[in-house]
């Protein structure tokens, strides 16, 4: 499912670290030479250059290329480089101080992760920002936002395949109740989509479909332009089709007068060791074009090249 490309032969994380001081020396960076180190290296190889590097010259590497790199580049080659804990912890506080009622990332981040990375990632933020995501969560969204939020970032769900069908049925009705009376914000509606494992969700919005005729998301998009609305139909598509939901984000990003480069790389930075194949694969499929070659039709320079090597181009 991954898309990055790690060499065969044993890799020398003491010459990894040797390799990247000498592309920050002398006049000017070496940017090919980060691109071919850090793009080709696993999340336990990033692990142990950047601590070979802090234990060898006594600096951290992420300080290191925040020195040397610019603009999106230098944000990309960033979030690649964390840790995975931390960059969803990072990318999730930029997204509660940020926040703005069409803003998706922290329900990317709870919604498609593992209970056990969400785990982790909660545990990041609580070290680098002293508090916990619930209390940041808690204090910058508000109303039915905060009410649809907290229960997914507070919730450790069950990840097992087991289903209780008599269960599913009930709560497709349920669910389609609550639609038709226009009670988005109910407490059992929120409850049901922020606890239940995703199979059982899964099962749930099957029998929706059984029983009504239609996907769920279609008869929540009742009012296109209510943004909370919006925001449950993501939570949903994060819980049951991310590919899917990554392939719409990437789409949108690069398929319009002027790219969005932040989503653009948050999507690639947090996916490319994931499930970045599964996404590559829907976006062919949507838009007939291979998503690499989309990619490359839209970035330019050290970006362009650093995408291109996450998404494991042949031209890269």
């Amino acid at each position: 499912m991954s898309t990055i490309t790690v060499p065969e032969c044993a890799i020398s994380v003491a010459d990894d670290v040797e390799q990247l001081r000498k592309a920050f020396s002398g006049w000017g960076t070496n940017e090919d030479l980060i691109i071919k180190i850090l793009a080709h290296r696993n999340a336990e190889q990033k692990k142990q250059i950047r601590e070979a590097y802090a234990s060898t010259y006594n600096e951290d590497l992420l300080k290191a290329l925040d020195k040397e790199l610019s603009n999106d580049f230098e944000r990309l080659v960033h979030l690649w480089t964390l840790d995975a804990s931390e960059r969803d912890a990072y990318l999730a506080n930029e997204a509660t101080k940020r926040w703005t009622k069409s803003n998706s990332v922290l329900v990317e981040i709870v919604c498609t992760r593992s209970a056990h990375d969400l785990l982790l990632a909660k545990k990041a933020y609580h070290n680098c920002y002293k508090k916990s995501m619930e209390e940041d969560v808690a204090y910058h969204t508000t109303g039915d936002f905060r009410k649809l939020l907290l229960p997914l970032v507070a919730t450790y769900r069950y990840e097992g395949n087991d289903v209780n069908m008599t269960l599913a049925k009930t709560e497709a009705k349920l669910l389609h109740s609550k639609i038709s009376e226009k009670c988005y914000n109910d407490d059992d509606f929120i409850r049901i989509i922020a606890t239940r494992s995703k199979a059982q969700i899964n099962a749930t919005l099957n029998q929706y479909k059984n029983q009504f005729g239609k996907d769920i998301n279609k008869d929540l998009k009742e009012d296109p332009k209510d943004e909370y609305l919006t925001l449950l139909r993501a939570t949903i598509k994060c819980l049951t089709y991310p590919e899917k939901y990554f392939e719409k984000v990437i789409r949108r990003s690069i398929n319009k007068t002027g790219t969005d480069e932040g989503a653009l790389t948050r999507v690639v930075a947090t996916r490319a060791e994931i499930d970045m194949k599964a996404i590559a694969d829907q976006y062919q499929k949507r838009n007939s074009v291979p998503l690499d070659k989309a990619v490359a039709k839209d970035t330019r320079g050290d970006y362009e090249d650093m995408l291109l090597a996450l998404l494991g181009s042949a031209d890269a």
